[in-house]
């Protein structure tokens, strides 16, 4: 791999899901869409595996390419749900971003009792099942003991923003009662 980032300085990706979803949020850096198909595989650069995304911006063709070191232990997502990664917080999204993307997924769901065919049902659960890790993410930046997110966790211009409309949101007990919620209304499901 011509040029190659030294891997211990490329951002860890703990999974393939959390890659993705932080690629859909990087615009363009020549015109500034966000519709950009990746290709990944995955490279031993100096011992250590690092994931390869590439793809042409859909928009203006300029070739887009990101690096991340993976983890040697491979995190298999579950059957029935989602997660993002291990029990550590998050290098690629902060955790108002994780927040900001759990609320779009919520508000892409069927309203309360609406009717669903088995198709609608399965991708209502996905929807749901992803805003619900998404949540999950969220609670992995409040440190042990602490009652919420600390401010010095909102590392992006976006984060930050989500974080200052409504700092409450990142009460420690408030994303439990969140994470709790979307729990139960998924087994309802």
């Amino acid at each position: 791999m011509r040029g190659a980032a030294v891997p211990q300085s490329l951002p860890l990706a703990r999974s393939n899901a959390e890659a993705r979803v932080f690629l859909r949020l990087q615009p363009c850096h020549v015109c500034g869409s966000k519709d950009c198909a990746f290709d990944s595989a995955v490279l031993r650069v100096d011992g250590e595996l690092v994931g390869r995304y590439r793809g042409g911006c859909a928009v203006c063709g300029a070739e887009r390419e990101y690096l991340f070191r993976i983890p040697e232990q491979v995190l298999v997502p579950p059957a029935d749900g989602v997660r993002f990664g291990d029990e550590r917080p998050s290098q690629l999204l902060d955790p108002g971003v994780w927040l900001w993307y759990s609320d779009r997924c919520a508000r892409r769901l069927p309203e309360p009792g609406a009717a669903l065919d088995d198709s609608r049902r399965r991708t209502a659960r996905h929807t749901l099942a992803t805003a619900l890790a998404a949540v999950e993410e969220v609670l992995k930046f409040v440190p042990a003991g602490a009652s919420a997110v600390p401010a010095t966790a909102f590392t992006s211009v976006d984060g930050r923003a989500v974080y200052e409309r409504e700092p409450g949101r990142f009460d420690a007990a408030r994303l439990a009662a969140l994470r709790d919620h979307y729990a139960s209304t998924l087994a309802s499901w």
